[in-house]
């Protein structure tokens, strides 16, 4: 049985898609068969996989709506299996509304393709709506990129409020993998004070690893590669395996 984790958190820029991207290369190249699920209309995860994302069809709009098989919609590459999204899909949340259990279409998708993969990690967008609804729904636990910046923790209330109401309501097996720490600056003090505000706050949900400010980690999305591809011995790709190990010891 694959284990499923939603990355999400409403607020943009935290590092969500990079992470999404990264590790799911990551956990494939330490030998578990991944998927990589791009829930996010923008579909900045599937173009760094190097898929097109104006292009390909189907795509998870096709699965959703459209009622699409979602095994044909799997596009392979060299680092990861991908389910890819597109433009389409933002209107999605409205066309939706009034689809019979709704909330749970994502899963039912993830359900066929889950004998095949050791993880599926979900991509949502930067928001709180039913496409996040239908991430959390499908998922086992979910994973927080919160970035080390000033305004780290502001909005998290709403995210652990809505999984809360999603564990009550809609899926009682959702819990918090893990707590991420992105864009972390070792050498500047509000990285270390935010890390420790986060760890005040999440406790032993935090990971061990560290996600490191690192402009190879920017630059690798313009040649759709993950990081270990684009430069594999970068200060970001030694970070992103280190997370991948790290959580397949703990799944263990």
């Amino acid at each position: 049985m694959a284990k499923r984790i939603v990355i999400a958190n409403q607020k943009g820029g935290v590092g969500k898609t990079t992470t999404a991207v990264n590790l799911a290369a990551a956990l494939q190249q330490q030998g578990q068969r991944t998927l990589m699920v791009d829930f996010d209309p923008q579909a900045n995860a599937t173009s760094g996989l190097g898929v097109d994302k104006n292009a390909v069809s189907p795509n998870i709009y096709d699965v959703l709506v459209n009622g699409a098989d979602p095994r044909r919609a799997v596009a392979h590459t060299p680092w990861c299996d991908v389910l890819p999204s597109h433009k389409s899909l933002a209107g999605a949340g409205v066309e939706l509304i009034g689809f019979p259990d709704r909330e749970h279409l994502l899963k039912k998708a993830l359900d066929v393709l889950e004998p095949d993969y050791d993880y599926i990690l979900i991509d949502c967008p930067p928001s709180l709506e039913l496409l996040t609804l239908n991430g959390l729904c499908a998922a086992k636990s979910v994973l927080i990129p919160v970035q080390c910046e000033y305004y780290a923790l502001e909005g998290l209330s709403d995210l652990l409020s809505t999984i809360r109401i999603v564990k009550r309501q809609l899926n009682p097996d959702i819990d918090i993998e893990g707590v991420l720490l992105t864009m972390y600056d070792g050498r500047t003090n509000l990285s270390i004070q935010v890390g420790e505000e986060v760890k005040r706050h999440f406790k032993k949900k935090v990971y061990y690893t560290l996600i490191p400010r690192n402009v190879r980690l920017s630059e690798a999305p313009s040649h759709g590669k993950p990081i270990m591809a684009y430069d594999r011995w970068s200060r970001g790709a030694e970070a992103y395996l280190a997370l991948a190990r790290e959580i397949i010891s703990k799944s263990k």
